[in-house]
């Protein structure tokens, strides 16, 4: 009796918990907003229904949509995983901190961008693998091959992944602690339910459909969230966005270069990303060479066509498109809460523990009018769902096709391996919320730990296409060395105590683990034996990836009478891809910097960095047409 008394009391306890908190929720959104949610949601999980006809039928259906998937459906699902619910509150962080410049710590990341889509896209759709882990075994042969893909397979599947989903969680409870006043584990529980259910029906099908829908709401409700903000009592008295642009409060923190007089500024800043970051680092949707969730999307196009249009389609909405609108929120946050104790003075609720810069967006949020709040809000839920729903079915795949088939149930069904992978999207995301409720504080802490942990280990992922002698053992020992160094580093020496004149402390832990790794691996491959000629003949006939870094096995295979190639040679077209690459910096650098230039009131200049603009991204198709894509 005793107990079932205790029993009862927690349970009237806790429904008296979430009615307050309902309560709490009402009182801030209106009617209207509320309406605007549901429908959102609905929506939504129609989507998972529908996609869940055909999604349950085999793993390629549930992981790569039945490999028929258009450009334009993969690009905008590629950007909406990205538009994810942490990205403006770390945009924001990183303008309040040190200003627009800052921001070239994921803008350096176009390079990487620019290299998969005119270099590797092509190379993943032609292999025609499941899952990027996969590779593994086509290039490498062995135990080692095995062992490289099981492992990643838990690695990327679950700690990455985790990590990441996190992150994104993190700042959705910051957005529904400061938004709607409700506790960390509320929001993780109110955030998680729906996206589980949509991903865990619907598979890669209802994901990207779901993000196709929940860009438009996400790109909406960032420009709208800029406008209410420039035109918030505080920036109107100063004359409204113009004023806002000149105002001497912001005057440090709106250039889009850092200061080029204090190397202490634009080394870190400007230099690091640019020489060094976009080569070394993995980084998930930025890998050098592709990988992860982007190759995930490249693997489900029609063809090579459709997998190249996707990528570039991503690049410049990613880096042209979105980030203006969250930068001008965050300056204008500058004006209106200058300070953290200025926004725990609107918001005595927050605990002190997510008091950091990044949550000034979600602050600035709380500005808007009834309707257009809850569209908003409906626009950060879509932003949370879609990277939230992306990372499920990805990691997923991975613990699914190259764990659980590969290691653990070899005959495993279609079917069953559909089941397991829902099973793992519910078990992925109980494993991330409670990752965000424990040990995560901020978003450029979980951006800091992303960089550092891959630091080293990207220029093996860009090498292995075109060089023979990358081995199994050269990626182990990447990981091996990246880890322990990251570990060390992170763990036993503060920031402090390495920070030099010029390079933070953080910029110099990242420049010693790529050095270190860099060291190890190029020292490993010329120390260690090559891959079996029978492998490599094997991964060179399906890729085809030609140039100087395979004629040794090419050549060997001529002289046995063994054709590595389709009896015609292969063409390097490795010159003009670097000068697309090139063309296509150019044509979405000048695109970003032009938009800015509009946004910061010098029409000269922004129409003149456009013209640049369209004219490179004319260049850039007259030479793609010269290379032949299937």
């Amino acid at each position: 009796v005793y107990i079932n008394a205790r029993f009862q009391e927690n349970i009237d306890r806790f429904f008296f918990y979430i009615e307050q908190h309902l309560i709490s929720c009402f009182m801030i959104l209106a009617t209207i907003d509320w309406i605007i949610i549901s429908i959102f949601f609905v929506i939504v999980l129609c989507i998972g229904w529908k996609a869940s006809r055909t999604a349950g039928h085999s793993t390629e259906q549930f992981f790569l949509g039945g490999r028929d998937m258009p450009w334009w459906l993969l690009g905008v699902s590629m950007v909406a995983c990205t538009f994810s619910a942490d990205t403006p509150n770390l945009v924001t962080g990183f303008v309040r901190e040190s200003g627009v410049a800052k921001n070239w710590a994921w803008w350096a990341f176009l390079i990487t961008g620019m290299v998969t889509v005119f270099i590797y896209a092509r190379l993943w759709r032609k292999s025609n693998i499941n899952t990027d882990l996969e590779f593994y075994e086509i290039r490498y042969g062995g135990k080692l091959a095995s062992f490289l893909r099981g492992f990643r397979a838990l690695y990327l599947g679950i700690f990455f992944n985790c990590l990441i989903m996190g992150s994104v969680t993190l700042a959705a409870i910051k957005i529904g602690g400061v938004m709607l006043g409700l506790e960390p584990w509320v929001v993780v529980i109110g955030a998680s339910i729906v996206v589980v259910i949509y991903s865990a029906l619907g598979g890669i099908k209802g994901v990207v459909w779901a993000d196709f829908f929940q860009y438009g709401i996400a790109m909406f409700g960032a420009v709208y969230a800029a406008y209410v903000a420039v035109n918030q009592p505080e920036i109107l008295r100063i004359g409204g966005l113009s004023g806002l642009i000149n105002d001497p409060r912001i005057a440090d923190k709106i250039s889009f270069f850092p200061d080029f007089s204090d190397p202490t500024v634009w080394v870190p800043l400007l230099l690091i990303p640019l020489a060094v970051q976009w080569w070394a680092v993995w980084y998930p949707g930025a890998e050098p060479g592709g990988g992860g969730y982007i190759a995930q999307r490249m693997l489900s196009a029609k063809n090579e066509k459709n997998a190249v249009g996707a990528t570039l389609f991503f690049n410049f909405a990613h880096y042209a498109l979105r980030p203006w609108p969250w930068i001008i929120v965050a300056l204008a946050s500058l004006i209106i809460y200058p300070e953290l104790s200025d926004i725990q003075a609107d918001f005595p609720g927050i605990d002190p523990k997510y008091l950091k810069d990044d949550i000034a967006y979600p602050a600035m949020l709380t500005k808007l009018g009834p309707g257009w709040l809850g569209l908003v809000v409906a626009s950060i839920i879509a932003a949370y769902m879609s990277t939230i729903g992306t990372h499920l079915n990805w990691g997923s795949s991975y613990i699914v096709n190259d764990f659980y088939k590969r290691f653990v149930k070899p005959d495993a069904s279609e079917r069953q391996m559909v089941t397991m992978g829902r099973i793992t999207t519910v078990l992925l995301m109980i494993f991330a919320g409670t990752l965000s409720l424990t040990i995560l504080d901020n978003a450029t802490q979980a951006f800091n730990i992303l960089l550092l942990t891959g630091a080293g280990s990207g220029a093996v992922y860009i090498t292995r296409w075109f060089w023979w002698r990358i081995n199994a053992v050269t990626e182990i020992v990447t990981m091996i060395v990246a880890t322990i160094v990251a570990l060390v580093l992170v763990l036993l020496i503060e920031d402090k105590k390495v920070a030099t004149g010029i390079l933070d402390g953080f910029t110099v832990k990242l420049l010693i683990t790529v050095s270190i790794v860099t060291i190890s691996w190029i020292l490993t491959t010329l120390l260690t034996k090559p891959e079996h000629k029978e492998v490599l003949r094997s991964f060179y006939r399906l890729t085809l990836p030609g140039g100087p870094g395979w004629k040794k096995v090419v050549d060997a295979a001529m002289e046995d009478g063994d054709s590595c190639d389709d009896g015609h040679g292969v063409t390097w077209h490795m010159p003009d891809q670097i000068l697309l690459v090139f063309i296509g910096c150019i044509s979405i650098y000048t695109s970003l910097f032009g938009i800015g230039g509009l946004v910061y009131g010098n029409i000269l200049l922004g129409i003149v960095l456009l013209m640049i603009s369209s004219i490179s991204a004319y260049l850039l198709f007259r030479i793609m047409s010269k290379i032949k894509l299937d």
